[in-house]
């Protein structure tokens, strides 16, 4: 798996947006993958986390789960479905957490992959602050084979 810095600078030369947010991979093991984003660089005209930076860096989040799980430096990552529930607002630094997904459903994502070059998968991200989630995001990833 790879280490939180060769992460962090996959996702800033993949995604040049998460380098202008600033994303930092805060933490990253088989059970959850955490990114953070300062609020100075978010931040929207009442002083709280903008709703694009939330969307992005959910997005993010998933998009980088699944990235290490896929391990294939072949492999292009996209996502095909999202919805997003902004439930209260962020007021400081962003942090969203991205759990694994249960073991059987990873495990038949990965062989779809190795089999057909071309797999799905749901992943949960929920943006926390203070103990409770401000937003819940849900986001279908494809994993095509180049």
């Amino acid at each position: 798996m790879p280490d939180a810095r060769e992460t962090e600078a996959f996702l800033h030369r993949q995604i040049p947006l998460s380098r202008a947010m600033e994303v930092a991979v805060e933490e990253r093991d088989d059970a959850v993958f955490v990114l953070t984003a300062p609020l100075a660089a978010n931040r929207n005209h009442l002083g709280t986390a903008f709703g694009g930076s939330l969307a992005a860096i959910a997005t993010l989040a998933g998009y980088g789960m699944l990235w290490q799980r896929l391990a294939d430096p072949d492999a292009h990552l996209v996502i095909k479905t999202s919805s997003i529930r902004y439930l209260h607002p962020v007021r400081g630094d962003i942090r969203a957490i991205c759990q694994a997904p249960e073991a059987e459903k990873l495990a038949e994502f990965l062989a779809t992959f190795s089999r057909k070059g071309k797999a799905r998968l749901r992943l949960d991200v929920a943006i926390v602050e203070d103990g409770r989630d401000c937003v819940v995001f849900c986001g279908e990833f494809v994993a095509l084979r180049s």
